[in-house]
């Protein structure tokens, strides 16, 4: 016993403070739970607004909004894309308008889910340059929205989920591809959206868990979130086939969440219960859901062959039923498939003709780029470029003006990216950091395929699927580098300062790019201070 409690005698008992504390307790919940949507929402009405001003500027057909907006005005007009006549383009921008769509049926390179979204935008606003670009900016603001939430529950911090968000905000190139009608900005919203939905699964999953002893004969039950999942990625692969190997990343990723889920909950061999319990349910519900968005995705291909229908949609009809002669370019025997239907098979045989040509494109471009550049920036695409003359547009300056739509990620952004994908393998392998793991997990089935194609026709701009992943990346260094909970206040104001100065500086340098992201006037020795690199030219 202590002298004090010698010396003095024991204080009454403090009255029951009945229902105060909880209320407390619930009222500073709530307002967390406030805060956990007023950040990520204001950070996104800030992306909103630099995603829809002038929007409709330039009023040209930006790089390939050659093909994407008028594939997509003819989904809406004939459910399967026409053909266009070489003036096409001039009779769109043209006043008064002119819109040429012929019913032959034109070969197209890439699923028509893509084009589909961009038609929404064009049956809201029309056939121009503010009504192609509508959903893509849409799609582009709402995934900084889900960026943010996404990061508050990966990290468990709502201010280091703004922080991802932010830094997408002012990322150059997802900027430029939320501003054009392409679509590789449309299945970055899918790819995200799929992410956030198996993260989702497993914070519902760990909860299930939760007090289990015996985590080898649990059922995990049904799991919507995950079939969630496979819908986003299958809508990704309905965008752009690059989406399938997604898809793969994320099948492995989902299943190593099972096994560590199980082993957690005490199972001895968790390996085998994840093999036996969990392995098939997830190829079912994500496979399975990703195939039946994908076919659905050409619903208007195969709905209109009484109509003529698309590009070789009767191929199979006076064909004897045999299967393909090959698959992803490897030669198989044929055996007949008279049962499947006629429009199922001229739909495999289109999809080898897809195939031949994504995977033979060589053809070269000014602005072709190898993968091994991509992470640096080495070569941005210049999608638009228009030379102003002085005493036009505003421009006074005696050596003339230019304005330009650069594909270039914000330069200081990409870079601390680099030392932040470096710093989340360490994490990884040597902390065992599941975090890490899943946003290495999904570079790598984004960006690694792309190696193995080094004679095809490739462009930096494919990236801009990375980016919010690039961003989580930066965004969990930076709350490294501010500092633990534990940390004492000196720790984390000097932590909080260099943070937020690699902020400000990526903010900076985001504002100094800007004139080339928006085809901004301004005076030709302005555009050339901001070519740091003669690759960029």
């Amino acid at each position: 016993m202590t002298q004090a409690a010698l010396t003095h005698p024991p204080a009454a008992p403090a009255p029951d403070p009945g229902p105060a504390p909880r209320g407390r307790l619930v009222a500073a919940a709530d307002r967390a739970a406030w805060f956990g949507w007023l950040g990520p929402i204001g950070v996104a009405l800030f992306a909103g607004l630099l995603r829809f001003w002038n929007l409709g500027y330039p009023n040209a057909f930006v790089f390939d909004e050659t093909y994407y907006p008028k594939d997509a005005w003819s989904l809406l007009e004939q459910g399967y894309e026409g053909s266009w006549p070489d003036h096409a383009n001039a009779d769109i921008l043209a006043v008064p308008q002119g819109v040429p769509l012929t019913s032959a049926p034109e070969f197209v390179a890439h699923p028509p889910l893509g084009k589909w979204v961009i038609a929404v935008g064009e049956q809201l606003f029309g056939l121009h340059p503010f009504g192609w670009r509508f959903m893509t900016a849409l799609l582009g603001t709402v995934t900084v929205l889900m960026l943010a939430r996404i990061g508050r529950r990966l990290f468990g911090s709502t201010l280091i989920g703004c922080t991802a968000a932010l830094l997408m905000a002012v990322d150059g190139l997802q900027l430029v591809m939320s501003r054009v009608g392409l679509l590789d900005g449309v299945q970055m919203f899918f790819v995200l959206a799929a992410f956030g939905s198996l993260l989702i699964d497993r914070d519902h999953v760990r909860a299930r868990l939760a007090g289990v002893t015996d985590g080898d004969t649990v059922r995990l039950g049904l799991r919507p979130w995950r079939i969630a999942a496979g819908v986003f990625v299958g809508s990704a692969a309905a965008v752009k086939w690059n989406g399938v190997m997604v898809l793969a990343a994320f099948g492995i990723l989902t299943v190593l969440w099972d096994q560590s889920g199980r082993r957690a909950a005490g199972a001895r061999h968790p390996w085998r219960s994840m093999l036996r319990r969990d392995a098939v349910p997830a190829f079912l519900a994500m496979v399975g859901s990703a195939v039946v968005v994908y076919v659905g995705a050409w619903s208007g291909w195969l709905a209109n062959g009484a109509n003529g229908g698309g590009y070789d949609r009767h191929w199979a009809d006076d064909r004897a039923g045999l299967s393909p002669d090959s698959v992803l370019g490897i030669p198989l025997p044929q055996v007949p498939m008279s049962w499947v239907p006629a429009p199922l098979r001229s739909l495999w045989h289109y999809h080898s003709q897809m195939y031949d040509f994504n995977t033979g494109l060589s053809t070269p471009h000014t602005y072709q780029s190898n993968p091994f550049s991509w992470l640096v920036m080495g070569r941005p695409v210049s999608m638009y470029w228009e030379q102003v003359p002085i005493g036009t547009r505003g421009c006074t300056t005696p050596g003339g003006c230019s304005a330009q739509i650069l594909g270039l990620g914000t330069p200081l952004l990409w870079w601390t990216a680099c030392f932040a994908l470096v710093y989340l393998l360490w994490r990884w392998f040597f902390r065992r950091d599941w975090r890490s793991g899943a946003v290495l997990c999904a570079v790598a089935g984004i960006y690694l395929p792309w190696f193995q194609y080094q004679e095809r026709t490739v462009f930096s701009f494919y990236m801009v699927v990375l980016v919010p992943f690039l961003c989580l990346a930066v965004a969990q260094m930076l709350g490294a580098i501010l500092g633990p909970a534990g940390s004492t206040p000196e720790r984390r104001r000097i932590g909080a300062a260099a943070a937020g100065l690699i902020v400000l500086a990526i903010v900076g340098c985001f504002a100094f790019f800007y004139p080339l992201y928006t085809a901004e006037v301004i005076p030709l020795t302005s555009w050339q201070d901001r070519m740091w690199f003669t690759s960029w030219i």
